[in-house]
């Protein structure tokens, strides 16, 4: 897995596999998610679609994040992400759901710093969260971020540690 597009055909493959599908709740990837994950040929066999909810009242109303996670720990934290994962696997009727939300810059957000990213899996009975401190530039954060989140997605589906 070489390169990104041999990522998202591995997670395509597992996911043809089992006869998952996936879905994608994207913040500041900005829907780069969901053109990874349906850049496979015949991605539309795992892939039911994604959800770009860059403003705080789509997450919640579209979503499902509870208030007190955006009053409490915020919309780029751990606890938004997981909402955010298992609102748009609830929403497509998806087996897994992946998100993303952080801060890409240039400024920060809510106090955290440029490059701090969250990435969330949900399956049908568990949510992984991974924290990440990406650097570089807004594109280059971005890019990072739909990386590792395709991947996160992969070391759910085959048991590992991401």
């Amino acid at each position: 897995m070489d390169t990104p597009a041999d990522l998202a055909a591995a997670v395509h493959a597992l996911l043809l596999d089992r006869g998952w599908t996936v879905a994608s709740a994207e913040s500041l990837t900005g829907g780069a998610l969901g053109a990874r994950l349906s850049s496979t040929p015949g991605a539309s066999a795992t892939y039911r679609g994604g959800v770009v909810c860059y403003a705080t009242d789509l997450k919640q109303s579209l979503l499902g994040v509870d208030d007190a996670v955006v009053a409490g720990p915020g919309v780029v934290s751990a606890e938004c992400a997981a909402q955010m994962a298992a609102g748009v696997r609830r929403l497509a009727g998806a087996d897994v759901g992946v998100s993303t939300t952080g801060v890409a810059g240039p400024d920060p957000q809510e106090g955290k710093p440029v490059g701090l990213v969250h990435v969330a899996v949900a399956l049908p009975d568990a949510v992984r969260t991974t924290e990440l401190h990406l650097s570089g530039d807004r594109a280059a954060i971005r890019e990072q971020a739909c990386r590792e989140a395709v991947r996160a997605v992969w070391a759910t589906l085959v048991g590992e540690a991401v």
